[in-house]
């Protein structure tokens, strides 16, 4: 059974949130807001913890994971963008957009799509996911927690836990969230293309 915290939204208390940490350094998979509602999330190339939120979420191989960071920099080890590209992001982070770029060698291959070698980069404008990225140091692995045949990320935390509390190491409350997903937008230096429309204005990408 999942535990379950209580995190304040505006001032994430620090206790909670190193237990969290040491969740997901223990190979945990956990259930956090953001600004575009409820996520699962785990360790970076954390084969077993990976191979459970694609259960939860019926994945196939095919489905591009995101990786949640703190801020551009991080974003630079992960992914390969030019200068232009730079400005769209720093203009456009933290905030309600998922980007698809090209991988750096240093994305674990088994979160790549297997044949176009990319991505996903999400800076949430969430002050509980500043404080866990803070806290753990490097980026969380992650996807929207949409339950399979729905279309829409779980905006209520006592209908995670009562759906998932058997699936998941923790749950963190931290309010209800978005109720859109984040804005999709694919990112190169040949092109750039909006996927999926949502809480993300499109706009300053067309």
């Amino acid at each position: 059974m999942s535990q379950f915290f209580q995190i304040h939204p505006e001032n994430p208390q620090a206790r909670l949130i190193k237990q969290a940490v040491q969740v997901i350094r223990s190979g945990g998979v956990i259930a956090y807001p953001t600004d575009c509602g409820y996520s699962l999330g785990c360790q970076l190339g954390d084969k077993s913890a990976l191979d459970r939120i694609r259960a939860i979420r019926r994945l196939d191989d095919k489905h591009n994971f995101t990786l949640v960071c703190s801020d551009l920099s991080e974003i630079s080890t992960y992914a390969r963008f030019d200068n232009h590209l730079y400005r769209l992001l720093k203009n456009n982070t933290p905030g309600p957009y998922t980007f698809i770029f090209p991988a750096t060698s240093e994305v674990p291959r088994r979160l790549l799509h297997p044949k176009r070698k990319t991505i996903g980069i999400r800076v949430p404008d969430s002050r509980i996911v500043s404080a866990l990225l803070a806290e753990l140091g490097e980026p969380i692995m992650s996807v929207s927690l949409i339950l399979p045949g729905e279309n829409e990320p779980l905006t209520d935390p006592y209908d995670i836990r009562d759906s998932l509390e058997h699936a998941l190491d923790l749950v963190i409350d931290g309010g209800f969230c978005g109720l859109l997903p984040t804005t999709v937008v694919a990112m190169d230096s040949e092109q750039i293309e909006v996927v999926r429309v949502g809480a993300g204005d499109p706009s300053v990408f067309e």
